[in-house]
Order: structure tokens, then C-alpha cells, then sequence
């Protein structure tokens, strides 16, 4: 059996190619969208992909699954558990079976029982794993957003990103039922590969580490002691305690992963502007996203461009910040492009309509720039109460230790709270250490505000300074 995980950063992802080399033959189970990945490890080891499956339907990001059967022609494998909300649709032109807790995919010498493990959503699989030409019995559990390296999936994605009210709590009674007559029946020695790892917005402590036991779960987990003391209530206030924000663009991923979305047949290519197209696109309502870093930004960007620096947590961020319904044009150098693309259209934003290279020849006018002050020029203006403080960082952040006085709206959310962010006085806009902070600015510079001031250095230089620090939940007025 050939066994790969092939794992996104960006979105903390883990997709799996399972091969039957006998046979000649492959199942892939939670592929992203950008399939190359998969069509070149099937080509690398000489077999052919028949069958694509996934273990329900993600919030996080868009699934591959109809993309790889197109391309392919495999036969696709998708959940029929759940209640009517959550059964898949827009499967017309493809050959698919839907599955039930106990029905299974052969592929060549391999089997994946689907295991029907409610909690994290209604339909939820996972699946189990036999080599059938060198055991004969499973040896390996795909446990999707089930249960990750020392946690389990958050059952509360429904309410806080889809707004479906009343899901989180029944969520969590499941969960800990799946975990109780699922997950435990197995035996210690079967391997749990899960569908996302440290990172994700999945769960609020995943292991950084890319696979684990049944067993070590049953021991060291922290929900653990919960199951083995039967205290359903405590784990389901335990699970739904914490649980980081929830990215807007969830919603939209729920629905299109569930009725169908797009299909690209191949990779987009923006094309590098000319001066002049660039200006027409700009014109025709495109959003500039400025993926430099934070000091490039600050020192001089286009006026109403986003700032998303490249790296791991770009896609993360255009999901939190990007509207669905305009064309982007990015600000990146040529070698970044394609896979900066491939970031966004694994979360659905498929417009991107070209690239400039840098500001040189394509700017007109005078560069806007984003002014700073030092943890102790904030201190002195914030004791005499002349600037408010936005702390744009997570809750569970910001109740551990925040400037007193500040108002707490997470970066990815400013832009549905433009109303509680003050006008009339300065705001001084943090985050831990600066990354956050400028793209919250960034997107409330292309909103219209022309108040607001970055901290340098985030929180973490006003700590070092040793000015005063307080804990606990945000309060209804700004300032100090």
C-alpha cells in the first residue's frame, strides 16, 4: 500500500493519496482544489486514481473532490448522513455513490469503511483504513475533523460561521458520544491521520505533529479524563469553551462545498499589467491586495489597496478580509503569483485578474503611508485619554492581558464592526507584534477612515516597556 498525506500550510490542511500498487490503483480523500498535487503523485507511481472521497462537507476551504472526478473520471464517494440540510447536491454528470456508517470503498487490495462520527458537523465520516494484502484488520483511521492530534473537531461552526443557532451544544453531545462508541472501540494500536493540524480554526488545540494513536488520544488527550469519568457535561462545557473566531468566509465554503461550485479544468494565470490596464482594472472595480510585508506597507501603498503579506496565513486572511463578489489584482513579484493564486482559489476567490510586479510606474499621485508611534509615545497620549485603542486580536488574547480601557474587535471582523470604531479622536491599532494590525488598518484606510495610527511593535513592546496591562473581557467603551 502506498500511504501519502499531502498537507497545506496555509490552511494547516491534510488531503490523502492511498495506492493499491498491485493493482494499479488510488483513492483520494479530501483533495483542495488545486488538484496538480494529486494528478502528479498518481503519474509518479504509475497508478490510476478511481476513486475520491471526503469525510464531510468543509468549512475552511473548497473541496477538490468534483474538480479531481472531472479530471479524472473517478467515481466519487460523498456522506448521505446527516440531516436534509447537509446532503450534498449538484452531483449531476457524475458517477458518485453516497455512503452510510458501515458501507466501504475497495480499491484494489485496500478498504475504507466509512464510520459515521457526528459532532464536528451532522454528516461527518471517517473512515478506516486495511491494507487487505498485508492485514486483516484496519490499521489506520482517517478521522477528518473528528479527532486531531490531542483534539477533537469544534462542533460550533455551524452556529458561529453559518449561523444555523441552537447546533453548538447538540454538536458537543455528539462529538462525545462519537468519541464514546467510535473512536474508543478501537484498538490503541490503530494510526489516526487527521484532516488538519496545528493552525487551523478547526479546533482550538491541535498538535503540531502529523499523526497519532488511538491509544496515546485514549491516555493523553485532554478531553480523555472526561470520557473515562462518562462527564458528558463537563466535556461539552470544555469543548465549547475557547474556541478561536470563526473566519466569515466559512459560510460561503459550507455552501458551495455542499451544492457545488465552479469548476476551474485548469489553474488561472494572471497575466503582469501595463500601467494602463492596471488602471482600467482599478477603474472597473478590481481590489488591489498588497501582499508585501507590514514595514513596505506602512512606508507607502496605493490608496484603497489590502494589505495580506505572502505567507502561509494568506489565504486565511483574504477568507476574513476579501469580498466574494469583485475582481483582485495583487501586488507580488512574478515567482509569487501562481502560488498566491492557488491560495485564493482554494478558498473560492477565483478573481484575480492580473499582477503588477511593485508601485514603480504603476502609482499616480502621492503614496498613502501609515503612521506609527512607540509603545511610549501611545502610553502618553493614551494617559491623557487623546487616542482610543483598537486591540485587534483574539478574544481569548485579549482577555489574558490588554492596554485597559481598549476595545477588542478581532482583525479579520473590523470590517462588520465599522461602527464601533470611534471617528472622532485618534485610534491606535494593535496586535501582538504588527502583522495583524497592519492589514486591520490596511482594510479600514480602503474603508474611509483616516484616523488611525499603528503601534509599533504591537502589545508585545508596550509589555516591555512595562506599562500597565489588565485582564479580562472587552468593555463597551473605547479609550482610556
Amino acid at each position: 500500500m502506498l500511504f501519502r498525506q499531502i498537507y497545506e500550510e496555509g490552511l494547516a490542511q491534510g488531503s490523502y493519496f492511498i495506492g493499491c500498487q498491485a493493482q494499479g490503483t488510488a483513492v483520494v480523500v479530501d483533495p483542495r482544489r488545486d488538484i496538480d498535487v494529486y494528478l502528479a503523485e498518481a503519474q509518479k507511481n504509475g497508478l490510476k486514481i478511481v476513486a475520491i472521497t471526503e469525510t464531510h462537507i468543509h468549512a475552511d476551504y473548497l473541496s477538490g473532490a468534483r474538480e479531481l472526478a472531472k479530471a479524472t473520471g473517478a467515481k466519487l464517494y460523498l456522506s448521505d448522513e446527516g440531516d436534509e440540510n447537509w446532503k450534498y447536491k449538484g452531483l449531476e454528470g457524475f458517477d458518485y455513490q453516497l455512503l452510510k456508517d458501515g458501507d466501504q470503498i475497495k480499491v484494489g487490495n485496500i478498504t475504507l469503511t466509512a464510520l459515521h462520527t457526528p459532532g464536528h458537523t451532522p454528516e461527518h465520516l471517517s473512515f478506516l483504513v486495511q491494507d487487505g494484502a498485508a492485514a486483516s484488520e484496519p490499521g489506520f483511521l482517517l478521522s477528518g475533523d473528528f479527532v486531531f492530534v490531542g483534539d477533537v473537531g469544534r462542533p460550533d461552526l455551524l452556529e458561529e460561521a453559518a449561523g444555523i443557532l441552537g447546533t453548538a451544544e447538540p454538536g458537543a453531545r455528539r462529538m462525545f458520544k462519537s468519541l464514546k462508541e467510535k473512536f474508543l472501540t478501537l484498538p490503541d494500536y490503530v494510526q489516526v491521520w487527521p484532516g488538519h493540524g496545528a493552525g487551523s480554526a478547526c479546533g482550538k488545540s491541535l498538535g503540531a505533529v502529523a499523526s497519532t494513536t488511538v491509544g496515546y488520544e485514549r491516555r493523553f488527550a485532554w478531553w480523555a479524563d472526561y470520557l473515562r469519568n462518562d462527564d458528558e457535561e463537563g466535556f461539552v462545557k470544555a469543548l465549547l469553551s475557547g474556541q478561536p473566531e470563526a473566519p466569515h468566509y466559512f459560510a460561503q465554503m459550507k455552501r458551495l462545498n455542499r451544492d457545488g461550485m465552479p469548476l476551474l479544468g485548469e489553474l488561472p494565470k494572471p497575466p503582469q499589467l501595463t500601467p494602463e490596464t492596471f488602471q482600467k482594472k482599478l477603474a472597473e472595480g478590481a481590489l488591489l491586495v498588497d501582499t508585501r510585508d507590514k514595514l513596505s506597507f506602512a512606508g507607502g501603498h496605493l490608496k484603497g489597496a489590502i494589505n495580506i503579506p505572502a505567507g502561509k496565513n494568506f489565504s486565511t486572511w483574504a477568507g476574513w478580509l476579501l469580498p466574494y463578489d469583485r475582481d483582485f489584482v495583487l501586488l507580488a513579484s512574478p515567482e509569487r503569483v501562481e502560488e498566491l493564486t492557488k491560495q485564493l482559489i482554494r478558498i473560492g476567490l477565483d478573481g484575480v485578474v492580473g499582477f503588477i510586479p511593485g508601485l514603480e510606474g504603476y502609482a499616480q499621485g502621492e503614496l498613502e503611508t501609515v503612521p506609527q508611534l512607540t509603545a511610549a509615545e501611545a502610553k502618553a497620549l493614551w494617559e491623557k485619554g487623546e487616542v482610543a485603542i483598537l486591540d485587534v486580536r483574539g478574544a481569548d488574547e485579549y482577555m489574558a492581558g490588554h492596554i485597559p480601557g481598549a476595545q477588542n474587535i478581532h482583525a479579520g471582523r473590523v470590517m462588520r464592526e465599522l461602527s464601533r470604531i470611534p471617528k472622532d479622536k485618534p485610534v491606535v491599532v494593535h496586535c501582538l507584534g504588527g502583522d495583524r494590525s497592519s492589514t486591520a488598518i490596511s482594510a479600514l484606510l480602503a474603508a474611509g477612515f483616516d484616523n488611525l495610527i499603528n503601534l509599533t511593535g504591537g502589545i508585545r513592546a508596550w509589555q516591555q516597556e512595562g506599562f500597565p496591562i489588565e485582564k479580562g473581557p472587552a468593555r463597551a467603551l473605547v479609550g482610556a
